[in-house]
């Protein structure tokens, strides 16, 4: 898929007016194993960041990983206790499937542990993957229902996740874990009920992306189911509509912005 920018009619003296069209450039492949680690990780540094910034950061509660591009039985977390607004590239931790801290001093969050060592093993397409406990995702997940195609955006999750039930404690045991996986299949996003939301995708730009729309979709439809009955796009559109606005390619670009605005504010990410 090419995602373009509103055309612009610009005059031309021979053919009146012609229409020029603006593309959005793709990333290009990196070199090296390295070049692809630091590219990760620094995403993943600025996904805590943004995530701070929408308050997704409760307590101990939440994570995110990347997959390691050159070992991938391994990947990327934060660590236990260090505030999201506060980390850095240097400040994640490497952890292999058995939950070994090959790099890094601190603890881990266990459940982020069982529940991401169970995706990454599940789905070697799984790149990255995120999960905090939002706001509106809790809020949503008590109801124990899926996202409906009230707007365009919801659509980006039509027949694009599933439910997590029920409520079993937190995710510690690796049973739980696998059945977490399974719930997962392969689609892009889970509603963990009783509990938060969780996206799962082939790049750390896509997921966090898909992470905030989805938040974002629970928020909207928690509003319109308060303020009356709801209207529903019909199955068609909505399956078209994810197809024109659901893809990793497109999450990827919709996170550029949000990439560009946060290492301008807080560039010590980098560290």
């Amino acid at each position: 898929m090419i995602m373009t920018t509103k055309s612009q009619n610009i005059r031309s003296s021979e053919n009146g007016f012609r229409k020029r069209t603006f593309h959005l450039q793709p990333r290009m492949p990196a070199q090296t194993f390295e070049e692809e680690r630091l590219h990760r990780k620094q995403r993943l540094a600025a996904t805590f960041r943004l995530f701070s910034r929408y308050g997704f950061d409760q307590g101990l509660a939440g994570h995110v990983t990347a997959r390691d591009p050159e070992f991938p039985d391994r990947y990327w977390i934060n660590p236990l206790a260090v505030h999201f607004s506060q980390i850095r590239v240097s400040d994640l931790q490497l952890v292999d499937h058995d939950g070994n801290i090959l790099i890094g001093q601190r603890p881990i969050n266990t459940a982020g542990f069982t529940i991401h060592s169970a995706l990454h093993r599940a789905r070697p397409d799984i790149i990255a993957a995120a999960h905090t406990h939002s706001t509106y995702g809790k809020a949503f997940s008590a109801l124990g229902t899926e996202l409906l195609p009230i707007t365009q955006d919801a659509c980006s999750f039509y027949e694009d996740h599933a439910i997590f039930n029920p409520f079993s404690g937190v995710v510690l045991d690796d049973g739980e874990g696998d059945r977490l996986a399974r719930t997962l299949g392969g689609k892009k996003a889970l509603i963990l009920q009783n509990h938060g939301l969780l996206t799962a995708g082939p790049t750390v730009e896509a997921v966090a992306w898909w992470f905030l729309a989805m938040d974002n979709a629970a928020h909207t439809q928690l509003l319109a189911r308060a303020a009356g009955p709801l209207k529903l796009i019909a199955p068609d559109i909505a399956r078209l509509t994810a197809g024109q606005v659901g893809s990793a390619e497109g999450a990827y670009y919709s996170f550029q912005p949000l990439w560009d605005w946060i290492v301008a504010l807080e560039p010590d990410l980098f560290d």
